[in-house]
């Protein structure tokens, strides 16, 4: 016992020495003292008074676990000691990796010196438990207090334990438990150090809960049938009935498009489950489990695709084609990847894999679990059958209906299988149409080489596309006065500068994203809404506007400055003859989230190297990015002679919000939305009157409309196009579209479909005899 008392006032004195130290190199304040005295001297004294009870001394092992604890009580301090602000973070990475590190020490000492005891075991599971407890504190500042969940697991445990006698029984050594926990206290000390990026610091710790309760449930699953008796049991048959039913009829009627996903949504009743129980009861026991399993993976699968509905409806304002969008989904990963890193990309679709089989597994769990117990409890499952049915149908008889997601008396998941079953049938037929329209004679091809585009003869002609600048910019009171005030201003300075502007609607094939598919569709004059159909048109020979000035004499450029990789199919279909990409244009200065650069740099950079005072004529497709999602932050207009390398920029972006502060509040995305487009704008309004540029002819337009969320679920699909000239002739053949003056088209401007405006607008500057081709029957 002298040995115990000796080595108890040994850890309550390095308990302040530790805090001392740490006091001398961080600061630490009277809150941190306290917390860390508090903490070091209550575990010194559970180790001293848990060893004497057992009459035994303080053993080899127990000296690296106490050592571990008073490690963690120093992380308290500092965690204590920063409330409302971020911790000393060297200092706690320090005292975290360290106890981690010893973790791995003291179970092998006392293999080693034979002294494992049950003590032991359970303080060294105590020692783990609260530095986690600690390191989630620090981490939940940052990534939010879901985190929290990690370290107050072992907790909730240990009070459920209280109240029920069973979940308190000790449970025997686990290997896989073990390393769980390590990976726990990994996870949250690598991300409360910073060296991982936010998004994938935080899907770090996603997994490490999915991997927590996993282990928690393994834990109370052999706690539950080790000492659960009779009675628990049959309560907690009951309730996983119960769960595997709010399961089953959860997955059967919630809804495939956020907007409708609403409370009532739920208060509908599943035609598709009344029928799985009447088979279930029907059937013999070996039969139901085999059509409870096929209908779980059916089930499970229809939940993917309503999942997959909802993030396509949310993004691009269409449900998912299992045909045609698989190429859409390799494009939205591309997206990711540019603007999250490789990484946290692999890591995102990672943790997404796990949550889709995770998904797979409950979903049929549930399915298999609500089958038995149905059957296991056959006549009141029978009366409860007949009374469910009954309202069912005087719910259809009355046509009822609670929310926008459908009738109370729902059969929303058998129509959603056979749409989508439809959609691939008409998309099928569809790639066939469309591979026949790629390989039929296209009429420009015919043109003879010196006709087409002749009374552009000596202009500049530049195709300048504004990411998702669509109508909502224009019309949305929400939004739009920033938009429509820096058009109206621009009408204003290329007036004085000699411009006319004429302006029009274009009805934009797609809608929130997949700009290449817009652009595709104007420069081939092919309608092209998928990603299907733009990989058919791209191993076609049509011919592209770009390709048409081209072939005519003059010379071609494509500038996009999100572009950060090969692009042969710039050259090969659309014809280019210089390609501008990310690492062309000189940019020395810092990203604006998925922008790699600001238009108004583009614009000036372009213009350095395409329109010297001896260029000829030039025809270029320029894409600006400011304006793509997430629209934050953003960049601020800077004197063009102060623009250089882009360096001007550098402190741009820590001045604005970030995506992921800005998207929790669709109001503010909204605001940053109308904000981008207005920059976007201002950028090339004022860069076309310093160029004072007679011989060019622009051609303005957006791409698609913004993702629903801005633009409204039930907006149109047109976006704005603007022709601007001081050229006479050139408005003369534009006037003849009946297009309207100015840069801000009205709601009652002409809308043409945007597969159309290749032929009009060839066909609008090339002679009478070599536009004739156009207009035979195709």
């Amino acid at each position: 016992m002298g040995t115990v008392r000796a080595e108890a006032a040994s850890g309550a004195l390095a308990t302040p020495a530790l805090l001392g130290v740490l006091s001398l190199t961080t600061g630490l304040g009277a809150a941190g003292w306290a917390a860390g005295l508090a903490v070091g001297w209550a575990a010194t004294a559970l180790m001293a008074v848990g060893r004497a009870r057992r009459g035994q001394p303080i053993l080899p092992p127990d000296r690296v676990t106490l050592t571990r604890a008073l490690l963690s009580a120093g992380a308290a301090g500092l965690v204590v000691d920063s409330a409302g602000g971020p911790p000393a973070v060297p200092a706690l990475v320090v005292l975290a990796s360290v106890a981690l590190l010893l973790d791995a020490v003291d179970g092998r000492v006392a293999r080693r010196t034979g002294t494992v005891t049950p003590f032991g075991a359970r303080y060294d599971g105590e020692a783990d438990a609260f530095l986690i407890l600690v390191l989630s504190v620090a981490v939940a500042r940052d990534h939010g207090s879901w985190v929290l969940a990690i370290g107050a697991a072992r907790y909730v445990l240990l009070v459920a334990g209280w109240a029920v006698p069973w979940l308190a029984a000790p449970l025997p050594y686990r290997f896989w438990g073990k390393v769980v926990a390590a990976v726990q206290g990994i996870v949250l000390t690598v991300a409360v150090s910073g060296v991982l990026p936010p998004l994938a610091a935080t899907v770090a710790l996603a997994v490490a809960l999915l991997l927590l309760a996993e282990s928690f449930a393994h834990s109370v699953v052999w706690l539950y049938r080790a000492g659960a008796g009779p009675r628990t049991r049959r309560a907690v048959r009951a309730a996983g009935a119960l769960a595997a039913t709010a399961v089953v009829w959860t997955a059967l009627v919630l809804p495939p498009r956020l907007d409708q996903l609403t409370p009532a949504a739920f208060a509908r009743i599943p035609l598709e489950g009344l029928a799985l129980v009447a088979i279930g009861l029907l059937l013999p026991s070996r039969p139901r489990r085999v059509v409870a399993a096929a209908a779980g993976t059916v089930l499970a699968l229809l939940v993917v695709v309503k999942l997959l509905d909802a993030g396509f409806t949310a993004q691009w304002g269409r449900r998912f084609n299992p045909v045609f969008d698989w190429g859409a989904l390799r494009a939205a990963v591309g997206v990711l990847r540019d603007s999250i890193g490789t990484a946290s990309t692999v890591v995102a679709l990672v943790v997404a894999g796990l949550g889709l089989a995770l998904l797979a597994v409950l979903v049929v769990g549930s399915t298999l679990r609500l089958s038995s117990a149905t059957a296991r409890n056959a006549r009141r499952s029978v009366r409860g059958l007949a009374a469910v049915g009954l309202v069912w149908a005087v719910c259809a008889a009355l046509s009822l209906q609670l929310a926008p997601a459908g009738p109370v008396a729902s059969a929303s998941t058998a129509g959603l299988a056979l749409v989508h079953g439809r959609d691939v049938r008409t998309a099928l037929e569809d790639q066939q149409r469309f591979e026949e329209a790629t390989r039929s004679p296209d009429p420009l091809a015919a043109l003879p080489e010196t006709e087409p585009l002749s009374a552009l003869r000596g202009k500049d002609v530049l195709l300048v596309f504004v990411e998702s600048y669509g109508q909502v910019a224009l019309e949305d009171p929400d939004l739009s006065p920033g938009v429509t005030a820096v058009l109206r201003d621009g009408d204003t300075q290329l007036a004085r500068a000699g411009q006319e502007t004429r302006s029009a609607l274009l009805d934009s094939p797609i809608v929130g994203g997949g700009s290449w598919m817009a652009h595709a569709t104007l420069q081939s004059g092919l309608w092209i809404d998928n990603q299907s159909r733009y990989d058919q048109l791209l191993a076609s020979d049509r011919l592209t506007l770009s390709g048409a000035f081209g072939q005519a004499g003059w010379r071609t450029v494509g500038v996009n400055p999100a572009n950060d990789r090969p692009w042969p199919e710039g050259a090969s279909f659309y014809g280019l003859d210089q390609l501008y990409g990310r690492f062309d244009l000189g940019y020395q200065g810092p990203a604006f989230s998925w922008s790699p650069m600001p238009d108004q740099y583009v614009l000036d950079a372009f213009q350095r190297r395409e329109l010297g005072p001896d260029h000829g004529p030039l025809m270029a497709e320029i894409d600006l990015t400011t304006s793509h999602q997430p629209w934050t932050p953003l960049p601020r207009m800077v004197p063009r002679e102060e623009l250089g390398d882009g360096s001007v920029f550098d402190p741009m972006p820590a001045e604005g919000l970030q995506a992921e502060e800005a998207w929790r509040d669709p109001d503010t995305v909204r605001r940053l939305y109308g904000e981008s487009v207005a920059y976007s704008l201002e950028a090339l309004i004022s860069w076309v009157v310093d160029l004072d540029d007679d011989d060019l002819v622009l051609v303005l337009l957006g791409d698609h409309q913004p993702l629903p969320l801005v633009a409204g679920p039930d907006a149109t699909r047109h976006v704005p196009i603007s022709v601007v000239t001081s050229d006479a002739d050139v408005l003369d053949r534009v006037d003849a579209w009946n297009w309207q003056d100015g840069l801000l088209p009205s709601r009652s401007a002409p809308v043409w479909p945007m597969d159309e405006f290749r032929d009009r607008f060839i066909e609008a500057f090339t002679p009478a005899s070599g536009a004739q081709a156009l207009r035979q029957p195709r």
